[in-house]
């Protein structure tokens, strides 16, 4: 280009302009290659993911307790689960549909839980079942050898009736205990039957059992 064309106002403008066009492009490109040179080659070298690692004893811990701490849940229900890898099967019976609902929730949302098959059976309805679980309570706990259970803050005998027929479930500290507890049960008027589940931990009375595979 001839100087006297440089100093004409509209070549210089033009050339400042693709000047500055050239320049922003190179930015770019160099804003571009570190990112890109940072970014991990493969899809899986860059997933966190949920920590595969949790073992099952602790794993079970977890879900005993989220189980003991759902609202409403009481020693009229019982709530069990079976564990295998990742995927935790809840069965057991419950006065109210929510926390049968609750408890599927709570457990889905614990880390290294991928599956839960709910099997929780909601009991129906029934007066005479409430009388029944009334007596029951008072018979069992109000026994001397047998109120201490009552004073913990998760009692662990769970009493379970259905159109009439009662099952005793939870643990217990003796072989004793539990003798002594479904005797009480027994005793109480127009109960068809008892069926006494209580597992007998030396020591320890736990409020909710657990199994893993």
């Amino acid at each position: 280009m001839k100087l006297h064309q440089w100093s004409d106002p509209k070549i210089r403008t033009v050339w400042s302009s693709a000047l500055k066009g050239i320049a922003s492009s190179f930015l770019v490109v160099f804003a571009i290659l570190p990112a890109a040179s940072t970014r991990p080659s493969g899809g899986a070298a860059g997933q966190s993911g949920k920590n595969d690692t949790k073992s099952a004893p602790s794993l079970g811990r977890e879900i005993r307790h989220q189980i003991a701490a759902l609202p409403f849940y009481s020693v009229f229900d019982s709530i069990a689960f079976t564990l295998d890898g990742k995927k935790v099967t809840l069965t057991g019976q419950v006065l109210r549909p929510m926390l049968k609902r609750h408890a599927e929730e709570a457990i889905k949302s614990l880390e290294g839980v991928d599956v839960v098959v709910d099997q929780i059976e909601v009991l129906p309805n029934s007066a005479t079942d409430d009388e029944l679980r009334r007596g029951i309570y008072r018979a069992i706990f109000e026994d001397p050898e047998l109120a201490p259970y009552a004073a913990q803050a998760s009692p662990p005998i769970h009493i379970v009736v259905k159109n009439g027929s009662v099952t005793l479930e939870g643990t217990v500290k003796s072989m004793t205990d539990k003798n002594l507890a479904g005797m009480r049960a027994s005793g109480v008027a127009n109960v068809s039957g008892v069926k006494n589940n209580l597992n007998v931990h030396i020591g320890q009375a736990m409020g909710e059992q657990g199994q893993a595979k």
